[in-house]
């Protein structure tokens, strides 16, 4: 096969290896009954009249599975840090000591499981979504290299080996949401 037909293949397995890596972010963020930093990853801070994530002006840790302490820098920004966390309307209610901000989280309603299940499935849908358009964007090179005058066969092969890697990402995106939603509606 020639350079641009490996090239398109590359191209569309990058896209493909994107919307994974994406969809596992987005699942550490949904959080499972155990507290984890990476719940407030989304939060930012306004830090000199920049947004910056929390990550950049706290320590987050988290001590046990029950709770998440986040422990500013500057400690002036603590009560900044609390507004943004209760505005992230992630359903945390930070209890501030002057020092450091304790947030409890709260084990999960059996509504509140469904409602993460239900939030996962459309990541998954997202992901999904994301990888069958890494697929046409590649069969539609392949076509335009086709016009360019590449061999038919070539492109033929092309198209079949992206559909394998498709199935194969969709087939991870499944499984992966499968132990997400595992892990959500297990008690």
């Amino acid at each position: 096969m020639s350079d641009d037909i490996e090239l398109c293949l590359e191209m569309a397995e990058d896209s493909m290896k994107e919307a994974m890596e994406h969809l596992e972010r987005e699942f550490q963020k949904i959080r499972a009954g155990k507290a984890s930093p990476a719940m407030l990853d989304g939060v930012k801070v306004d830090n000199y009249g920049m947004k910056a994530p929390l990550s950049q002006v706290a320590n987050v840790t988290t001590p046990d599975p029950r709770q998440i302490i986040v422990q500013p820098w500057d400690k002036s920004m603590l009560a900044v840090i609390e507004k943004e966390i209760m505005n992230a309307n992630l359903g945390f209610n930070p209890q501030n000591n002057g020092e450091i901000l304790r947030i409890q989280v709260p084990t999960l309603t059996e509504e509140r499981r469904r409602d993460l299940a239900k939030k996962s499935k459309n990541e998954a849908e997202n992901a999904k979504i994301s990888i069958r358009n890494a697929r046409r964007s590649a069969n539609e090179e392949g076509k335009n290299l086709k016009k360019d005058g590449a061999p038919e066969d070539d492109i033929k092969r092309m198209e079949d080996d992206i559909q394998k890697l498709t199935d194969s990402y969709i087939k991870r995106v499944d499984v992966v949401f499968e132990e997400k939603e595992k892990e959500i509606m297990t008690v």
